[in-house]
């Protein structure tokens, strides 16, 4: 049943405070209307109104900043932000300032009004409020579209709990990007980020690389060693492909979400353990379950708070965005400001983006570094999506032709970046994703010729066993894949 309330208005559009005024009155509200933050202030500070609805910039006052003297005059008092600067940020600072709800512009009116409904009915308390001192200095997220709003709106309402999260989505989506941002703008951004990628390490020493191990538990364990629970006490630790997770390590896992205890492999003392878990897959878990491969009761235990990430084919209106911010980073690591054409642009929202984000962002630092024009024009945008930027992540184990060596392999990558670049040394930071590219397939392919044997890959390699641990770990190579 609906409930009547006296609700206040604020919006300098026209348009939009009749929409408002004529949708609420029919279902039975009183409503005032006002175009600017002044007038709302007066209102709210003599006690008027069970409910508020602001757009945030207003002629006079940007709502974020009336917000903290809402909350601290009337703690109970809902308010509805509305917003047509549909960022990430936006929806975090709506909810660490006390609004009770973001909406971006355009809204859907049926979700507006059951959300004051269900405002009315039970008003939220003001969260704790995130010092400026306390905020990330980077954008974790990027995208204006309802996908992303939702996702946004989402993570906004979890920032404040400890409660488990469950993400899930193709390779390259963000699934990390997610978990930090979770981590960095929630209530245990003091403590540490911790993750472990279950793909990357093998199956016989994940439960030593989570909870730990005493020496003398395992031939070669020579000194106690600490897992990464440890490690994340009082922060967040993010399990990644958690489907790779083996049964026997899943049954400990359990029982740490069960109990919050653990004991070291070789030990026999439970430590307490005070971590928020985030978990992230690109598996079916279910289909897992089916198989026997994934506990049931570890699934429900994990996917307290689902949340899907959508493929970059799926919100391509993201594409323009997501390479102004992609190019800005380039500037910072010393590459020329680069834009592409609006034709270009137009083919890349078109395109399927097999490797989803993390392929085009890789295209774009492919475009800014090789490229020397200011605008890269929609011919080369074509002759690049036709040759394939999909990432060595989102091809699978056949990096390397059959006809070429490593040693050619490694050509191949070193005169594909230094070509345009005249004999001249390359902007500072490529050096990194050089090596980025070409240790991807030498690693890969090593692990691909041991089937997976990662002692022999490392000596293949001339590298100790850690070190290779590392890189497989560092450049995401799938291990499991490469053993077969």
């Amino acid at each position: 049943m609906s409930m009547r309330g006296n609700i206040l208005v604020a919006d300098d559009d026209a348009a939009i405070r009749t929409v408002l005024n004529q949708a609420l009155s029919r279902v039975g509200h009183e409503v005032r209307v006002t175009s600017n933050a002044s007038t709302l202030w007066r209102w709210v500070s003599s006690g008027e109104g069970d409910l508020v609805i602001t757009d945030v910039v207003m002629p006079d006052e940007n709502a974020f900043d009336m917000l903290p003297r809402i909350k601290k005059a009337r703690p109970d008092l809902p308010v509805i932000v509305m917003s047509a600067q549909n960022t990430f940020m936006t929806a975090i600072r709506a909810s660490e300032t006390g609004a009770y709800e973001y909406l971006p512009k355009p809204f859907d009116l049926t979700e507006l009004l059951t959300i004051v409904n269900r405002a009315l009915s039970e008003p939220k308390r003001h969260s704790p409020e995130l010092r400026a001192e306390d905020q990330p200095d980077h954008m974790p997220l990027v995208g204006r579209s309802p996908a992303m709003q939702d996702i946004y709106r989402m993570l906004a309402r979890m920032m404040q709990t400890d409660l488990t999260v469950m993400i899930t989505g193709e390779s390259g989506t963000g699934k990390e990007l997610v978990a930090r941002a979770l981590h960095e703008y929630g209530r245990r951004r003091g403590g540490p980020f911790v993750a472990i990628n279950m793909a990357a390490i093998p199956r016989d020493l994940i439960e030593s690389e989570l909870f730990g191990h005493e020496k003398g538990a395992f031939t070669g364990a020579q000194n106690r060693s600490t897992g990464r629970f440890e490690q994340a006490e009082g922060g967040t630790l993010f399990l990644d492909e958690i489907g790779d997770m083996p049964m026997e390590a899943q049954t400990r896992l359990l029982r740490v979400l069960q109990q919050g205890e653990y004991t070291t492999v070789g030990g026999r003392t439970p430590i307490r353990t005070d971590v928020r878990i985030v978990a992230a897959t690109n598996k079916d878990l279910r289909t897992l379950i089916n198989q026997g491969l994934f506990r049931e009761d570890l699934f429900y235990r994990l996917n307290v708070v689902p949340l899907r990430l959508p493929a970059l084919r799926e919100r391509s209106e993201d594409v323009p965005d997501l390479v102004r911010h992609f190019f800005k980073q380039g500037e910072k690591e010393g590459l020329q400001a680069k834009r592409i054409s609006p034709n270009g642009i137009e083919l890349m929202k078109r395109y399927s983006w097999p490797g989803n984000v993390r392929e085009l962002e890789n295209l774009i630092r492919r475009l800014a570094a090789l490229y020397p024009q200011d605008e890269i024009s929609s011919e080369i945008i074509e002759a690049e999506l036709r040759t394939g930027a999909t990432p060595p992540s989102a091809q699978g184990p056949s990096i390397l032709p059959d006809d070429l060596s490593i040693g050619q392999a490694v050509e191949h990558y070193l005169q594909r970046y230094f070509t345009g670049f005249g004999g001249e040394l390359p902007p500072p930071g490529l050096y990194q994703r050089i090596l980025a590219e070409v240790e991807y397939p030498l690693v890969l392919a090593s692990m691909t010729a041991t089937r997976g044997n990662q002692i022999k890959a490392a000596e293949l390699l001339g590298l100790n066993r850690n070190t290779l641990r590392k890189k497989i770990r560092e450049l995401g190579v799938n291990v499991y894949r490469a053993s077969k």
